[in-house]
């Protein structure tokens, strides 16, 4: 059992640990992949809108080069510190050797609260915090994404502020930015598509049949609004969802459409007529075929995980399941697809946005989606494979196959000097 009262780094730390006793790396290879490379600490002096100016504290991790340029979003949150920002890019490097696209890990964010700041103040925000980090990010070094509550315009603000600094456009130094200045089509759904098509192939492995499937979706954000609407146009019917201020039980299965438009309007899924309100960790005990945590990190934990009941649970999420309930859900005998396989989507579609940037060459939605889904399967099918032959649970899998091609790459590079 891992140890109690883990940092979100330590849980990480634990994975890594898991997937090297299956590869017995060389001491100083491993002791390697357990240190980000580089991070950095910004103060960020900000002007707000009655004139006064506030200080927030910003991060950049960035935590393997080995494979390609750094790549990792960046969240604004009141939670954000330096232990997450570094589990994340760790969890970004494995997440991008996983599908085997070729970038590191890096991850970013700024401790504050975007709820109660103005369209203004967060411009100034991103632009004073892209000035701090512009030493360490560029399209050859590190590559920012949207990340938890950051969106498509605050990428704009960071390619605009760094291509100031070097005095012509650099769409290439951010991805998940809008379509008119660089950004790819499909960027805003590949998360939970590629979530959706990991689903499909477990449910082929499993033999079930997605005919009166049930999907619980926790979150109705960025990834979890668009997991369920993929779900729900594909006829499968979506029995819950979940916000962060409550959740929603319909066993007929819930209007997506509606509970958007409801959610939209009001600013919470509270309220819609058309399902039954509860609480979240009521919603976690329902019976479910396909459970999806789409939103915080540690959402299930030691004291709900008990009343879980799912065949399949995708992690749409980063680390949504604490290493201690992720052992209980193992004994139970559910099937879950981990986060850097399950949600790599919406990095491998940054990879197609940076790449298409860089050669001033974009390519169709179809041809996105086609490659997005290309990528999804074989990487399923490839820790799943890993997960048969050594028999361990598809997260070990997913981390034996990861920390594999790091360490490959780390090995064949050598030291310098």
């Amino acid at each position: 059992m891992p140890p109690e009262k883990q940092t979100f780094f330590d849980e990480i730390l634990y994975t890594l640990e898991q997937a090297n006793r299956h590869l017995n790396l060389p001491p100083a290879i491993y002791e390697r992949l357990r240190r980000p490379r580089r991070s950095l600490i910004v103060s960020l002096p900000v002007q707000m809108d009655d004139s006064t100016v506030r200080y927030f504290t910003g991060y950049r991790v960035q935590y393997d080069f080995a494979r390609g340029p750094a790549k990792g979003g960046v969240r604004y949150h009141p939670r954000v510190n330096l232990d997450e920002v570094t589990a994340l890019a760790a969890l970004m490097t494995w997440k991008c050797a996983v599908v085997d696209i070729p970038f590191g890990g890096a991850k970013g964010g700024v401790d504050c609260d975007t709820t109660t700041m103005s369209r203004d103040e967060i411009k100034r925000l991103t632009r004073r915090y892209t000035y701090e980090i512009g030493i360490l990010i560029g399209p050859e070094i590190d590559i920012p994404a949207p990340d938890m509550y950051t969106d498509e315009q605050v990428m704009a603000w960071m390619m605009d502020t760094y291509s100031m600094m070097k005095g012509y456009a650099v769409p290439g130094v951010v991805t998940g930015k809008p379509v008119c200045i660089g950004g790819s089509l499909g960027r805003n759904k590949a998360t939970s598509a590629g979530l959706v098509t990991t689903v499909m192939e477990a449910l082929k492995y499993l033999g079930i049949a997605p005919n009166g499937l049930s999907v619980t979706v926790l979150g109705f954000g960025k990834v979890g609004y668009h997991a369920a609407k993929i779900l729900y146009d594909m006829g499968i019917k979506v029995i819950g969802v979940a916000d962060s201020k409550g959740a929603l039980y319909n066993p007929q299965g819930i209007d997506i459409d509606a509970a958007f438009a409801h959610k939209t309007e009001h600013g919470r899924l509270g309220g819609y007529n058309g399902a039954q309100e509860m609480s979240i960790d009521e919603l976690l005990s329902v019976e479910s075929d396909v459970l999806i945590p789409a939103a915080l990190e540690g959402q299930i934990h030691a004291g709900n995980v008990g009343s879980i009941k799912t065949k399949i649970l995708a992690e749409g999420a980063n680390n949504p399941v604490t290493n201690e309930a992720d052992s209980v859900l193992r004994k139970k005998g559910v099937f879950v697809i981990p986060g850097i396989l399950a949600n790599a989507g919406g990095v491998v579609v940054s990879y197609f946005e940076w790449v298409q940037d860089l050669q001033r060459f974009f390519w169709t939605e179809k041809e996105i989606n086609d490659r997005l889904d290309s990528i999804m399967i074989k990487a399923f099918k490839e820790v799943l494979t890993v997960s048969i032959d050594r028999a361990v649970d598809m997260r070990t899998a997913a981390m034996i196959v990861a920390v594999k091609r790091v360490a490959e790459a780390v090995m064949v590079r050598g030291l310098y000097p």
